[in-house]
């Protein structure tokens, strides 16, 4: 079997841009090379074929990160990447178990070339490859090769249970933006964003299906509670995933820090049960989880120490929209720190105002809850329920209800454009400079049981 042979040309070929192997595996060149021996790679009775993926070029996320946080240039951007590592991120559908059993029956290449010149018209170069290990570290332009069966990926496996097409156009009606590093979507009330035990049905499991063919899998960068709604933003590539993670981090890191840098801000809408006692103000109140008696759950609570490693700072911002005589108020909430469940333990343990629907941290605050009259004024097309794919439900939940459903939504998200930072990062230059990255803003309407409680109170209120 003839070796792949590299000639020597007066010109170099330019460079695959990365974007063409991130695009898909099934893209990729497939070669049958020796192996650093002199044997083709697998033994003749095999004849086993490689994928090529990009050349290494090591990028920094959380580098990069801090410097659109600071808005300022990308010095420091880069760093070296282990072989394992760089197959992630070039193969975001593989499991990581089978990246990690590939390494360990040792077959991930490298590129090894060497020089012939035993041909008459020019100096040739053939590339052998040799074994690599997970922990190897890689160099810019070290070329990994992995079998060719590594095609054969869970992604299109995933996708042949969702071929309801009614699955499909409500999950693409949810879309808000989409460019080649984020997807934003309108997350609705009910829906989970991560799968768990007796979960069928989540954002991070139906994340194929906000692609069409590509073999690269949106991925969760931040988190929405399963009945809070509102703006959801997934990475579509590995590096974008992990460029806006290191951003969400970043961004509580400047709000524990000076206060000064708003790389990414949210807003959230929520109804509350009563009213605080100032129109708007700072919530300064560190979370700490406490295991309920079952020992099977756990809760998150305001601390007043800090001696315990679980301890994490929190900060909210919040002002009142407007408050009305039935004792309900709606506000706006601006996190400055990302925790779990942060909004709905501030809002009933800091302000003493728990969220309608929140069953949780405002069980007590329910259980005399008493559902406003429904006005003959509202549309009655507003209370129709009506069954939506993947077991939802459209209308109830409003305040005119026995059992409201959570009244938290996020609303609006600004946060720098990822894309255009990502393409700077792929330039030849190597000095990015971040300052001047636009700021993109995402606004979701609010969902139909928050909607139907606005106009409830209001009419009530008149």
């Amino acid at each position: 079997m003839p070796a792949l042979i590299f000639r020597r040309r007066a010109a170099a070929a330019a460079p695959k841009p990365i974007q063409q192997y991130l695009a898909g595996l099934s893209t990729a060149v497939e070669h049958v090379i020796p192996e650093d021996n002199g044997h083709i790679a697998g033994g003749e009775e095999n004849k086993k074929r490689w994928v090529e993926l990009p050349p290494f070029a090591p990028l920094d996320a959380n580098a990069t990160a801090r410097a659109i946080s600071r808005g300022d240039g990308g010095e420091g951007a880069c760093s070296n990447a282990t072989a394992i590592r760089w197959v992630r991120h070039c193969c975001p559908h593989v499991p990581a178990s089978l990246v990690q059993k590939l390494f360990r029956l040792r077959k991930v290449k490298k590129n090894l070339v060497t020089a012939d010149t035993s041909s008459t018209d020019s100096i040739t170069l053939q590339l052998r490859l040799r074994r690599v290990s997970a922990k190897d570290e890689l160099v810019p332009g070290d070329i990994l090769f992995l079998p060719v069966n590594i095609q054969e990926s869970s992604v299109t496996e995933k996708t042949k249970k969702f071929g309801n097409k009614n699955e499909i156009d409500f999950l693409r009606d949810l879309e808000i933006y989409k460019d080649r590093a984020i997807i934003v979507l309108n997350k609705p009330p009910g829906m989970p964003v991560q799968g768990g035990v007796g979960i069928k049905n989540s954002i991070d499991i139906l994340a194929p299906m906000f692609e069409n063919g590509s073999s690269e899998v949106p991925r969760l960068v931040h988190r929405l509670d399963r009945d809070c709604s509102g703006v959801l933003v997934l990475g579509r590539t590995q590096f974008s995933a992990s460029l806006m993670h290191a951003i969400f981090r970043e961004k509580t890191a400047d709000a524990l820090g000076d206060g000064t840098q708003q790389v990414l801000q949210r807003k959230y809408v929520a109804l509350v049960i009563g009213r605080p006692r100032h129109p708007k103000g700072l919530l300064s109140a560190p979370l700490a989880k406490v295991v309920l008696q079952d020992g099977r759950s756990e809760r998150l609570t305001v601390c007043a120490g800090s001696n315990t490693a679980s301890v994490q700072d929190a900060l909210t911002e919040y002002r009142v929209i407007e408050s009305f005589p039935q004792g309900y108020t709606w506000l706006e909430l601006f996190p400055r720190t990302g925790r779990k469940h942060q909004l709905r333990v501030h809002c009933a343990e800091v302000l003493g105002t728990p969220i309608v629907g929140d069953y949780k941290y405002g069980r007590q605050a329910h259980q005399n809850w008493m559902p406003l009259p429904m006005p003959q004024t509202i549309d009655k097309e507003m209370l129709k329920k009506r069954k939506l794919p993947f077991g939802l439900t459209l209308g109830g939940g409003s305040v005119a209800e026995q059992q409201p459903q959570l009244h938290l939504h996020c609303k609006q998200m600004i946060l720098p454009d990822i894309s255009a930072a990502m393409q700077q990062l792929r330039s030849s230059d190597a000095d990015h400079d971040f300052s001047d990255l636009e700021k993109l803003s995402f606004v979701a309407p609010l969902p139909l049981h928050m909607q139907l409680s606005w106009k409830i109170l209001l009419s009530v209120g008149k």
